[in-house]
């Protein structure tokens, strides 16, 4: 990935992020899957509903994963997330779509539920707690001071 399109990826990434935010959802970044894989934004909403969204800044960046639909084994809905200069055609109907530009983003399509099954549930949202946990305590000793429940 080249600076510019890490630039995009992350003005994608960070709208996203406040979206799903504002909709209630606990969200990590870059988390690692039992298929090898990695999530770019894996979310686990206040029913326990997991989605992953893989962000996509252009269409050769599009055109060249097609590691996207082992994805759905991981999770309850599947979206794209990408920015206005991606046309939005080209993303599959079966996903859904969020629409970012940095300062927040836009569902433009909602994504199909496909529950998982209830040991891949749970061994997703163990793997999800534990990375949590772990990332929480790095970022306390970074900032050399502990977070409370008024930061949250």
């Amino acid at each position: 990935i080249d600076g510019r399109q890490s630039d995009r990826a992350m003005m994608v990434r960070r709208g996203t992020q406040i979206l799903l935010h504002e909709m209630r959802h606990a969200v990590l970044p870059e988390l690692p899957l039992a298929s090898g894989r990695r999530a770019d934004l894996i979310t686990l909403s206040e029913k326990g509903e997991v989605w992953i969204i893989e962000i996509k800044t252009s269409i050769e960046d599009f055109r060249v994963d097609r590691k996207w639909p082992e994805y759905r084994l991981h999770c309850d809905r599947l979206f794209f997330a990408t920015h206005q200069d991606v046309p939005l055609e080209i993303f599959p109907e079966e996903c859904g779509l969020f629409l970012s530009d940095g300062y927040g983003a836009h569902m433009i399509r909602e994504a199909p539920e496909h529950r998982m099954a209830p040991a891949t549930r749970k061994s997703v949202t163990l793997n999800f707690s534990r990375a949590a946990a772990q990332r929480l305590m790095m970022a306390e000793w970074a900032n050399g001071k502990p977070f409370t429940v008024d930061d949250v």
